[in-house]
């Protein structure tokens, strides 16, 4: 492999390793444009202010399960509220 060629990845791993430690001013050249659309439905981003003491016990539970906080937390809320839907539904 020359040093002056991006080398080809097989895994997003590799990918990140070389680019840890190259710049991509060093290979501009070999880049191309790219033409795409973001869809409607891509994640956003929103501002939720969180108990200080709950935020802690998410991320350690996350830390621990080997999942980010977001993950965690995005889990956690779908499970809660299809629990609450179930029982919503139910008749009395």
């Amino acid at each position: 492999m020359s040093k002056d060629t991006i080398p080809e990845a097989t895994s997003y791993e590799e990918m990140a390793e070389f680019w840890d430690t190259h710049s991509l001013a060093e290979y501009w050249d070999q880049t191309e444009a790219a033409e795409f659309e973001i869809s409607d439905d891509a994640r956003r981003h929103y501002l939720v202010s969180v108990d200080r003491d709950l935020l802690a016990r998410v991320r350690k539970l996350a830390r621990l399960r080997g999942v980010s906080t977001e993950s965690l937390v995005n889990l956690l809320l779908a499970e809660t509220l299809g629990e609450l839907e179930r029982a919503s539904a139910s008749p009395a």
